[in-house]
C-alpha cells in the first residue's frame, strides 16, 4: 500500500474526525480572535506594512522604522497571505495554521512505522496547549519548530535510511529555514542534542562526513545568507543589534537597555520546566510515568534517546536564560508526541487521555463566547475603538502613544499626539477622536479633558471624542 493510500485510510477512520475537528476549531479561532497586543498585533503590523509598502527586504515596525528584532520568514508568510487575502486576522494566521498541518503530516511515516493510524502524532499536536496556541498565533516560533523539526528528522533518517539523499538536504533546508525564521538560534538548540547523541552511540566520524555538508552548507548559505546580507546593505547596524544584542544580551540580562521592541521577560529560575510541563498537559504527565518505568530503556534505546535529549535539551538551554517566556518550549512538542506515538502500544488509557485532551479544545468553543472572556480579549486589543462608529481614520490619534493594534486596524493612519498639539485642536474646534491611556490623563489640562466626551472606557483607557 502507497503512502497516499494510507493516509487516505487514516483520515477514513474515527482518528481522522477527531484531527479535522482539532484542525478546524482553530481555524475557527484563526478567524474570530482579534490581533492582541504586545506580540501579535505587532507581527501583523510588521507584515501589514510589508504588503503595503512592498519592501520585502526591510522588514518595518512602523513607516520608514525598521524592525530589527526578528528575521523575516514569518512575516513574509503573513504579508504574501493579506496580499492574496486581504489584512484579515485569519489571513494573517493562515500560514501559520498550514505551517502546523505540515508538521502533522511530516509525522505520519512515524504512526505507520508503529502500525499504527499516521493522524496519532498529529492529534497528540493538536492537543497539546502550546502547539494549539502557535496553529494560529502570529509569532516566529512555529516556523522554528518546523525548522527544528526538518533538521532533527533529517539527521536521523539520513543515519537510519537507505536513501540519503534527500534526508541529508533537509537537514541543511531546516538549517537554513530556521535562518531566517529566528537566526542562529536554530544551532544552538539542535547541534548539542545531536552532538549528544552521536557521543553516546559512538557514531562514527566516517558517518558524520557522509552527511553532504558542502552541497548541504552551500544550499543553507544560498537560502539565508543573501538577505542577511541585503539587510544589512539597507539597514546598517542590524547585524549587531540582531546578533549581539538579540542572541547574547537579551539571554543574559532580562532589563537589556538596547532593547528596541520587547519588554522585560525576567521569570523565576527555572520556570522553563513549569511551562514545558503545563504546555504539553496531559501527556507530560503521561511521559513523565513513563520515564520513570523505563529509565534504562531510554539510555540503551536510540530513537527513544534521540527524542528524549531532543525534549531536554531546549528547556535545559533556557533554564540560565535571564529572559524568557512560555514560547520557548514549542519546538520540543514535536518529539514529545513522537515519544507518546513511540509508546502507544502500551499505554493503558491512551484513549482516555486522548479523548480528554481532544476535548478541551471543543469545550474552548463555548467558552469563548461567554462575557468574561469577551471583556478579556476586549481589553487587549484596540480592534473595537478603531472601528467605533464616531472615529474617522483621517482624524484619529493617541496620547501618549499608539498600540500596535490601534496601527494594525487603522492601517497605520493613527497619529501619536503630545498634550500642546491636543490643546491646540481643541483650541481650534477641530474634530478628532483619541486613545488616551489613564495613566496619563494628568499630563492633559483638565480644561482641555472638561471638552472630549468619552465614548469607551476600558481599565487602561479610554477613547474620547471631540465634536
Amino acid at each position: 500500500m502507497s503512502l497516499t493510500e494510507k493516509i487516505k485510510k487514516d483520515f477514513r477512520s474515527p482518528y481522522g474526525l477527531i484531527f479535522l475537528v482539532l484542525a478546524g476549531i482553530r481555524l475557527f479561532f484563526n478567524a474570530i480572535i482579534p490581533l492582541t497586543d504586545k506580540t501579535e498585533a505587532r507581527y501583523g503590523e510588521v507584515a501589514r506594512l510589508m504588503a503595503e509598502t512592498g519592501n520585502w527586504i526591510v522588514p518595518q515596525i512602523d513607516y520608514g522604522l525598521p524592525f530589527w528584532a526578528k528575521p523575516p520568514l514569518s512575516t513574509w508568510l503573513s504579508a504574501c497571505s493579506i496580499s492574496l487575502l486581504g489584512d484579515s486576522e485569519f489571513a494573517l494566521r493562515l500560514p501559520y495554521w498550514i505551517i502546523a498541518i505540515l508538521i502533522t503530516f511530516l509525522l505520519i511515516p512515524y504512526g505507520h512505522q508503529k502500525k499504527i493510524n499516521g493522524l496519532v502524532p498529529g492529534i497528540v499536536l493538536f492537543t497539546l496547549p502550546e502547539f494549539f496556541l502557535h496553529a494560529g498565533v502570529l509569532s516566529t516560533d512555529m516556523m522554528l519548530s518546523f525548522s527544528i523539526g526538518l533538521n532533527m528528522l533529517g539527521f536521523w533518517e539520513f543515519l537510519n535510511s537507505e536513501k540519503k539523499t534527500v534526508p541529508g538536504l533537509l537537514f541543511f533546508v531546516g538549517i537554513g529555514l530556521g535562518l531566517l525564521a529566528k537566526g542562529p538560534i536554530i544551532c544552538v538548540l539542535s547541534f548539542p542534542p545531536l552532538f549528544l547523541w552521536c557521543l553516546r552511540h559512538r557514531i562514527s566520524l566516517k558517518r558524520i562526513f557522509e552527511i553532504p555538508w558542502i552541497l548541504g552548507g552551500f544550499l543553507t548559505l544560498l537560502m539565508a545568507l543573501p538577505w542577511y546580507w541585503l539587510m544589512e546593505i539597507n539597514s546598517p547596524g542590524f547585524t549587531d543589534y540582531f546578533l549581539l544584542g538579540e542572541h547574547f544580551l537579551r539571554f543574559v540580562d532580562p532589563s537589556w537597555s538596547g532593547d528596541k521592541y520587547g519588554f522585560p521577560k525576567q521569570q523565576p529560575l527555572g520556570i522553563i520546566w513549569v511551562f514545558l510541563l503545563a504546555g504539553a498537559l496531559p501527556w507530560s504527565i503521561v511521559l513523565l510515568g513513563r520515564l520513570k518505568e523505563s529509565l534504562k530503556k531510554v539510555w540503551n534505546d536510540p530513537w527513544q534517546l534521540f527524542l528524549w535529549l531532543w525534549v531536554l535539551w531546549t528547556p535545559f538551554f533556557f533554564t540560565f536564560s535571564k529572559s524568557l517566556i512560555h514560547t520557548y518550549t514549542l519546538p520540543v512538542m514535536i518529539p514529545i508526541a513522537l515519544l507518546i506515538v513511540d509508546h502507544w502500544s502500551s499505554l493503558k488509557s491512551k484513549k482516555t487521555v486522548m479523548y480528554v485532551a481532544a476535548g478541551l479544545p471543543i469545550l474552548l468553543v463555548g467558552v469563548y463566547f461567554l462575557e468574561p472572556i469577551q471583556k478579556i480579549l476586549s481589553y487587549s486589543t484596540d480592534k473595537s475603538l478603531v472601528f467605533h462608529p464616531k472615529v474617522k481614520p483621517s482624524s484619529f490619534y493617541a496620547f501618549p502613544f499608539k498600540s500596535y493594534s490601534s496601527q494594525f486596524y487603522s492601517k497605520g493612519k493613527i497619529k501619536v499626539i503630545t498634550s500642546n498639539a491636543l490643546e491646540n485642536m481643541v483650541k481650534d474646534s477641530t474634530s478628532f477622536s483619541i486613545i488616551i491611556k489613564n495613566r496619563q490623563l494628568e499630563d492633559i489640562s483638565p480644561e482641555v479633558m472638561a471638552k472630549l466626551k468619552i465614548l469607551v472606557e476600558r481599565r487602561k483607557d479610554a477613547l474620547y471624542h471631540f465634536k
